[in-house]
């Protein structure tokens, strides 16, 4: 008798809506981190959002679901002691990918280094010559921040398709500096 085990690279996971996108405490809330971290790796350029960036006093970042995912193995391999080094070098071969090759990858690490794996022969090498310690599944990932944003607010990233007015009421909740702009407007 088998035990079921769920796939460790996954196929078939759903198309995104690319003009769709989540404002800063939204993406910290579905990441798990804090808005300094955010805010820090936005500025280094570590993890930049890739449907708008700020652009002065007021202006709120908007980062799509690859971000949000991306933020989210940055996190898991800050957490198990990976240098912000290595990880800005996983990042930038990331960043080369779509977000369905994300899906079909795990990450695997010593600690000192990251390793790509497509594939579980990959894997069994890898873990066979003494390299890997553990390893992130980002199709897992992807699933995980995918419920996260479930029943968060979101918004169009054309400018002109949420202007300011028709704002989603839940957004406010999350953002409190439009709150404060909203209540100075009202009065």
């Amino acid at each position: 008798m088998t035990a079921h085990q769920e796939p460790l690279f996954a196929d078939g996971l759903p198309q995104l809506d690319e003009e769709m996108g989540y404002r800063g405490p939204v993406a910290c809330a579905a990441a798990g981190i804090t808005y300094r971290q955010l805010d820090y790796w936005a500025r280094t350029k570590l993890v930049e959002p890739s449907l708008r960036n700020a652009a002065g006093s007021g202006s709120a970042r908007l980062y799509s679901f690859r971000d949000i995912l991306v933020l989210k193995v940055v996190k898991r391999l800050l957490d198990t002691g990976v240098s912000l080094q290595q990880i800005r070098a996983a990042i930038e071969h990331l960043r080369e990918r779509g977000v369905e090759d994300l899906a079909q990858i795990t990450l695997m690490s010593d600690g000192a280094s990251v390793y790509e794996c497509t594939s579980h022969d990959e894997v069994i090498d890898l873990v066979q010559g003494g390299q890997g310690v553990f390893g992130i599944a980002v199709g897992r990932v992807w699933r995980e921040v995918e419920g996260s944003l479930a029943e968060l607010p979101r918004e169009r990233s054309e400018e002109q398709a949420a202007p300011a007015q028709a704002a989603q009421p839940e957004l406010d909740a999350f953002d409190e500096l439009a709150r404060r702009r909203a209540a100075k407007q009202a009065s």
